[in-house]
């Protein structure tokens, strides 16, 4: 995505006009960035690639908060926190390349530069809005709706286009996790949309902007 590019590209030089050079850091499917309770010392920038936050309770119940991908920034709470721990696991769901940033050398570029701090400013808002939208989405809508935002979400919707960019593969469970529902409510819907043309499967799954009609139904 042209837009992404861009913002890779200000970011990498912005951090090198600070003097921070990050690490790269390439994943592998279901490889783990940080883990529940792990210090936050750093943070990521996802320059390509799929991602997941999920969280933990005690009695081992684990719950998906949000699918990242590129563009995204990934524990980003680490700015904001001296000695914190992470509240949740960042696992990759594709294969990823990120930029990985320790906090202090962050904090320091965001001092250097204003263009740093405004991005992740704008993320950070972004990613509360978000969080808000989805909790009016998960008190407000079905199963349905919520499973059609998702997919839309994750496709990074443009509505000039008829089939958005293909979803990398995502289990069903996942999906379910994300929208509160079960694994089978989330196959019988995926089918529904499939017979419907809402979406298709060739080697991801491919969203058609059609599939935004199941948001706009009474």
């Amino acid at each position: 995505m042209a837009e992404a590019e861009k913002i890779r590209f200000d970011l990498v030089a912005a951090l090198a006009r600070a003097g921070v050079r990050p690490e790269i850091v390439r994943a592998a499917p279901k490889a783990v960035f940080f883990a529940q309770g792990d210090a936050a010392d750093c943070l990521y920038y996802l320059q390509s690639g799929r991602a997941k936050l999920t969280v933990t309770s005690a009695g081992g119940k684990e719950a998906t908060l949000a699918l990242l991908a590129d563009g995204d920034f990934i524990g980003e709470d680490a700015v904001a926190e001296t000695t914190g721990l992470r509240i949740s696991t960042a696992t990759a769901i594709s294969r990823c390349i990120a930029l990985k940033i320790r906090r202090t050398k962050m904090l320091h570029a965001m001092q250097q530069e204003q263009a740093l701090s405004d991005l992740l400013l704008s993320f950070l808002l972004a990613r509360s809005l978000r969080v808000q939208a989805d909790l009016v989405d998960q008190l407000f809508n079905s199963c349905e709706k919520r499973l059609a935002r998702a997919l839309l979400l994750m496709a990074n919707f443009d509505a000039s286009q008829e089939e958005q960019a293909p979803i990398p593969k995502i289990s069903q469970e996942t999906l379910a996790e994300m929208i509160g529902t079960t694994r089978s409510r989330v196959s019988f819907f995926m089918n529904r949309f499939r017979r419907q043309g809402f979406i298709r499967y060739d080697g991801g799954i491919h969203v058609h902007k059609s599939l935004l009609n199941i948001l706009l139904k009474d």
